[in-house]
């Protein structure tokens, strides 16, 4: 057998499973499998393969079954690029999407060469809080989320990219953690927004193997923009600003609930798809 009908395997078991992308999630298995990059890969896809690559062998087939059961590619190979930057994920975090780069790249450039104090709301995976550490240079930053599990993948992640004690990680729904006094210049968050009844209409990958708590919100997918909109303003600094990731169809919506919670200045970007993503506004009390 040779990688090139290995290859041809795994594509034919993936789309008999349903998964859109079958030929390039299984050229991501098999490269994973066989601990290569797509140059070799190219180079060696049709020579026969030796008997010490059994053990490849059988770990592809094994990722195999788990992508046929629609568990997503990111949770089998434990990792997943955000920024440039290698995050490691998996079932207790949202996988990071390309989408919400939009947000860090903002902030990125709206305080290039400045020192903000950042607080990242609902921090997951910490793809956020990370990349606006190690590419802005912002050395006060402090993660948060509601889920234990979650913390630990982004701790694990701020060891990994920036080294230990680069970030404060604290357990918290939203603010109730957070002491009073307590002042940021700069607060981001992707909470979850989904309406509870489309998610049953999603992706199996996203239903079924995503974290709920990371997606569920609520209703009509506003609960934690009220809650934002609410509280932020009690732990900003004077001219301190809000970015929050919404749904494509939540501009219009966010942008009031931050206007009638006395911020201003509001903005707002869409992804590279053209989609509305982010929302801002800078609260100047």
């Amino acid at each position: 057998m040779t990688l090139n009908q290995l290859l041809d395997e795994g594509t034919e078991r993936l789309s008999k499973a349903g998964v859109e992308e079958a030929a390039l999630d299984a050229r991501y298995l098999l490269l994973e499998a066989f601990h290569t990059d797509l140059t070799h890969f190219l180079i060696e896809r049709n020579r026969e393969l030796k008997a010490e690559s059994q053990e490849s062998v059988r770990e592809f087939y094994r990722m195999l079954e788990l992508r046929s059961a629609r568990i997503p590619l990111q949770q089998i190979t434990g990792s997943r690029e955000f920024m440039g930057l290698n995050f490691f994920v998996n079932e207790h975090v949202l996988i990071p999407r390309q989408d919400t780069e939009t947000l860090a790249e903002q902030v990125l450039m709206d305080y290039k060469g400045k020192y903000p104090r950042v607080l990242d709301l609902c921090t997951g995976s910490g793809c956020i809080a990370i990349s606006l550490a190690k590419l802005g240079g912002f050395r006060s930053v402090v993660a948060s989320d509601i889920s234990a599990e979650a913390l630990k993948v982004a701790q694990h992640n701020g060891e990994a990219i920036l080294g230990k004690d680069k970030i404060t990680f604290l357990l918290s729904d939203l603010f109730n953690a957070f002491r009073t006094d307590e002042r940021f210049d700069v607060i981001v968050s992707n909470p979850p927004y989904i309406p509870t009844e489309v998610i049953r209409k999603l992706q199996p990958e996203v239903r079924d193997h995503e974290p709920m708590l990371a997606l569920d919100g609520k209703e009509d997918g506003l609960y934690f923009y009220r809650r934002l909109a609410e509280e932020s303003s009690k732990y900003l600094n004077p001219g301190g600003t809000v970015y929050f990731e919404i749904g494509y169809d939540q501009k219009e919506a966010v942008s009031k609930l931050l206007a009638e919670a006395g911020f201003t200045k509001i903005r707002s970007w869409c992804d590279a798809a053209w989609f509305d993503r982010v929302v801002s506004g800078v609260y100047e009390k």
